[in-house]
């Protein structure tokens, strides 16, 4: 994680002068402040394209439904399925409720790496992409 403190920040946008679909090859970022530069450094950016809200609230419905959460429980897309108290065979059953009710198949290694309601719902919009 990087802090940038000072008394003035200036970033120009890249996205702007580029097309629909089209992707930049900026690869480094140099940050100079007051006469003092930095060390170029490589970007790392992770590109994700976040799920339909009423994808995510579906996926909350189902936790909340498998886990036997109350109604007024908060689940968001952030909430980890181990924090709300699922254990490894909650989290089987889970994906298993997901399975059914979007009519999809989870492979095994995607269902293993899943650890919140946002990957739950981004897992199943990539899904429903291929189909």
């Amino acid at each position: 994680m990087a802090s940038v403190t000072a008394s003035s920040v200036s970033f120009s946008s890249v996205a702007s002068s580029l097309k629909k679909n089209q992707v930049s090859q900026l690869k480094t970022v140099s940050v100079s402040f007051g006469g003092k530069s930095f060390k170029p450094v490589p970007l790392r950016f992770r590109v994700a394209c976040a799920a339909k809200p009423e994808t995510v609230e579906k996926v909350c419905e189902i936790v909340r439904k498998q886990l036997a959460l109350p109604a007024d429980s908060a689940i968001t897309g952030e909430s980890k399925f181990a924090s709300l108290g699922a254990d490894s065979l909650d989290t089987v059953e889970i994906v298993m409720g997901l399975e059914e009710e979007f009519g999809i198949s989870v492979e095994e290694e995607s269902a293993q790496s899943i650890t919140t309601v946002q990957e739950a719902a981004d897992m199943i919009e990539k899904l429903n992409e291929k189909k």
